[in-house]
């Protein structure tokens, strides 16, 4: 028999969302989640249970939204069918990516690939071939839509805190917008009424990771941000992460 709650959320028959309260929260520090919560793209086909997917959306609801309007909506997929047929359209979408908005730089990356940046944009580039050709088995994703808002002020920061809180329970997740390429065919499959303002703002695909959870590197803070002005300099610099998994930061 279903318990009637595990840590507020009510399970419906055959949902599957039984085990303790620790099982639906089981915490992680804020900083390493913020630190490690990097695009994974190579993941397990391991189902994301429901316990979890709960976990996702109760945190993508708690994120801020201008008015407090929550103007938002989110779709989770995780039938077979309907991911084997989004498969070939993001994969064909992906296509369309290289061979327009990064045409020249992967022309730039390929003629290179020795120099240090290029090498850089290759290893994205084989990343993303990767998702583009097992798109269609990742266990779970999330499309996020919100109303009369194009900015996108309002849906992202939930898409964050989805992404936030799937780390925290060891699941993976890349957030993806490459689909707007074909939006049509993307809305018609999913049933999403076209007479309603809803805009979809992106797709965030989740899974077990195969590789290992690290900070990302990233240009140095002194290099892309300023103070009081722009261009002017902050008055001090960040050499390294300032938060590393052995404390020593």
């Amino acid at each position: 028999m279903l318990p009637r709650k595990v840590w507020g959320v009510r399970p419906v028959p055959g949902c599957g969302l039984g085990g303790r309260a620790s099982d639906i929260l089981r915490g992680m520090d804020v900083l390493e989640a913020l630190y490690t919560t990097r695009a994974m793209r190579r993941v397990e086909p391991t189902p994301v249970p429901e316990r979890v997917q709960a976990l996702i959306l109760d945190a993508a609801v708690r994120a801020p939204s201008g008015g407090n309007q929550q103007n938002w909506r989110f779709l989770l997929v995780d039938d077979p069918d309907i991911r084997g047929q989004l498969g070939p359209i993001y994969r064909s979408c992906i296509d369309m990516l290289w061979q327009s908005i990064y045409k020249d730089r992967l022309e730039a990356a390929r003629a290179n690939p020795d120099d240090p940046e290029s090498a850089g944009f290759l290893k994205i580039y084989k990343s993303v071939e990767y998702a583009a050709d097992h798109f269609g088995e990742y266990p779970l994703l999330l499309f996020g839509f919100v109303q009369h808002d194009p900015s996108g002020g309002s849906i992202f920061p939930a898409v964050w805190n989805a992404m936030l809180a799937a780390r925290s329970e060891g699941v993976g997740s890349s957030l993806t917008s490459v689909l707007m390429f074909r939006l049509d065919e993307v809305l018609t499959l999913l049933g999403v009424p076209r007479d309603e303002g809803w805009i979809m703002a992106c797709c965030v695909t989740f899974g077990y990771p195969k590789g290992k959870w690290a900070v990302a590197p990233r240009q140095p803070v002194q290099d892309v941000a300023y103070k009081n002005q722009w261009a002017a300099p902050l008055g001090f610099e960040v050499d390294g992460p300032l938060w590393t998994p052995n404390g020593d930061s």
